[in-house]
């Protein structure tokens, strides 16, 4: 199937190897004022590799996990009675800096990666149409342009281009001076940083049980499969990492400044709660899915054979690196246009399928679980109305739908909010969500399902 010169094909089973290929390991972005898409901040390159070394997220990860387990059985032993220190006024402080530091920054990493898209995606509107697109947002190393990106191939074990400008550096890897494409451009600082940001989110369990409450298996998964993913996605620079750092941050921006605003006992619209828990499932479902996507497509480029040794010296040199060259504007010039179209495909390294496939399956029972609450909630509303003699008639076929169409939309509400509940725990909101439910449901069985939930 192809369309726009998009491929949509069965990704090559050679690209599902475990482990990965670690030869198509990750670059630091470029120093501070190298360059004028450098970023503010000078990561050390010795601190940069260190963190992304394996050993860092598995073993924070199951620390967590244990630390998690442990204090929910001390919690049950002492009748989940709360912490002194959470009674505290400096505890309650705590709470409010935690929830302020990380609203202000994951809204500073969405800004900041909304800056490195605007710079690097191509519209498809432009003189390279939807490959070039594609291309700019498949392909996030090496120079802007359709095909003079830096890829990993697996057959020849080594990084090559397309391109006869400079792309690569004198080890062989992707340069870090390069233009134009989203990791040099952003990705490789403010995602580095966000994976980083996912080890001190786990505060947001120790407030819960500072509280006296349980932390979830669900709560606990999520945390440390989100410290398992980033990491996969940077070390393997895998190109829908994008996703979850853009996405993720704008959703954590606006989450925790509704967390900020009702730890000071403010009252927020039901509406602008219902968005954000709507949002926050929403970019599960839909970010494993594209995500997934990704091992699927591919798409032309112009592209200058080996055979044709009419090509300018710029070509020449990288002919001789055994690598093809893209058929750019000046070398078209010069060849007469004598050149094929030759078929990219979006993913082209073992390291990157291994992290959106990590990603996806971290997802997946995420997705399961929302399923499972909106059937599990649709079937009771459904049940309930169809014994309450004073809804409308079943025969009425405009009511019918209305009705289905209203009681979708609370499954789905309650299906969400039940997800949020077991992912994200209610250490910063119980009050709010407790007057929100009443609100939302409506009737008093279901405040009583809600409560039994939580005991």
């Amino acid at each position: 199937m192809a369309s726009n010169s998009v491929i949509l094909s069965l990704p090559k089973s050679s690209l599902f190897r475990f482990p990965p290929n670690p030869n198509s390991g990750f670059i630091p972005p470029p120093p501070t004022g190298s360059t004028p898409f450098a970023p503010p901040i000078d990561i050390p390159d010795s601190i940069y590799h260190a963190v992304l070394d394996p050993r860092v997220p598995i073993t924070i990860a199951a620390v967590y996990a244990v630390t998690a387990k442990a204090l929910n059985a001390y919690n049950k032993s002492t009748g989940k009675r709360p912490w002194a220190i959470s009674k505290t006024l400096a505890f309650r402080w705590f709470v409010i800096a935690h929830n302020v530091f990380l609203a202000v920054y994951s809204a500073w990493t969405w800004w900041g990666m909304l800056g490195t898209m605007r710079r690097s995606v191509a519209s498809p509107l432009g003189p390279e149409g939807v490959s070039g697109f594609i291309d700019s947002m498949c392909q996030i190393n090496g120079n802007a342009g359709l095909g003079n990106a830096a890829f990993f191939n697996e057959q020849t074990n080594s990084w090559q281009t397309y391109s006869p400008e400079t792309v690569l550096d004198e080890n062989g890897m992707p340069s870090r001076f390069t233009a134009g494409r989203i990791w040099n451009e952003g990705l490789a600082f403010y995602g580095w940083l966000f994976y980083l940001s996912k080890f001190y989110e786990v505060f947001d369990t120790l407030i819960i049980l500072a509280k006296g409450k349980f932390s979830s298996t669900l709560q606990t998964y999520h945390h440390a499969g989100a410290m398992m993913c980033m990491w996969a996605g940077m070390r393997y620079m895998s190109v829908p990492i994008w996703i979850f750092v853009f996405f993720n941050s704008f959703i954590h921006a606006i989450m925790y400044t509704y967390y900020t605003v009702t730890a000071f006992n403010i009252r927020v619209p039901l509406f602008i709660k219902r968005t954000l828990t709507s949002m926050q499932i929403t970019q599960f479902v839909v970010g494993a899915s594209c995500a997934m996507v990704h091992s699927f497509i591919s798409y032309s480029i112009p592209v200058i054979t080996a055979s044709q040794t009419d090509a300018p010296a710029s070509a020449a040199s990288a002919l001789a690196n055994g690598s093809v060259v893209a058929a750019t504007a000046g070398v078209l010039d010069s060849v007469k246009g004598t050149y094929a179209r030759q078929a990219m495909p979006c993913i082209t390294s073992s390291g990157e399928t291994f992290a959106i496939w990590l990603n996806v399956f971290y997802l997946a029972p995420l997705t399961y679980l929302f399923a499972k609450f909106f059937v599990e909630s649709y079937l009771r509303r459904s049940n309930a109305g169809q014994s309450n003699p004073t809804r409308p008639s079943a025969g009425v076929a405009a009511r019918r739908l209305s009705h289905n169409v209203q009681l979708a939309e609370k499954a789905g509400w309650e299906a969400a909010r039940n997800v949020e509940r077991e992912v994200y725990g209610q250490g910063n909101e119980e009050a709010v969500v407790t007057e929100e439910t009443k609100k939302a449901n409506g009737d008093a069985g279901s405040i009583g399902r809600v409560l039994r939930s939580r005991k």
